[in-house]
């Protein structure tokens, strides 16, 4: 199973598409090394520079249907080999979301009240996170402050992340 600990980098924006995370024309790559640089970068956000902003960071916190738009099993191919394997979010679009799981990811949705609470208390300041998935347990940690939040999945989905993801849960069940 992956290590689902890290860094946090705050989108603070709702609809993010899957052309935004990675863009349309990079499609063509069957490598994942090829999207690394290429993640969020055409991403409109006040403040926010693709170049600078994704330098150590594992977990994006982010506002509502996360992954809308074209279905395409490369935006999480880019998230994940930036070395980004969580997204945390009010919610997302249903493929995308599984497309998350489908290679070993973690696409948490969280209430409204948590991610509003998340970004008062934490956004602006820098922040880590580590993820107990097997007791559905986000912890929150800054200089200043330190939070945990329940989360639940599925057992399915629990099973995708443990073995790695869709291919490796396939060879071992068929």
């Amino acid at each position: 199973m992956k290590n689902f600990i890290g860094n946090v980098l705050f989108l603070d924006r709702s609809d993010i598409n899957t052309d935004e995370i990675i863009p349309a024309k990079y499609l063509t790559e069957n490598d994942k090394t090829a999207l690394k640089p290429h993640l969020l970068e055409d991403l409109k956000l006040p403040g926010f520079d693709s170049a600078k902003d994704l330098d150590d960071k594992q977990i994006i916190i982010t506002k509502a249907n996360f992954g809308c738009g074209s279905s395409r099993e490369h935006a999480p191919w880019a998230l994940e080999v930036n070395g980004i394997h969580v997204v945390i979010a009010k919610s997302f679009a249903r493929i995308f979301r599984q497309n998350m799981f489908n290679c070993g990811m973690l696409a948490i949705a969280l209430s409204d009240a948590d991610i509003e609470m998340i970004d008062s208390e934490f956004a602006h300041t820098s922040t880590n996170v580590s993820i107990d998935v097997e007791n559905g347990i986000i912890h929150l940690s800054s200089e200043e402050k330190e939070y945990n939040i329940e989360f639940s999945i599925s057992d399915f989905d629990k099973a995708l992340i443990k073995i790695g993801g869709w291919v490796e849960y396939a060879d071992l069940h068929y």
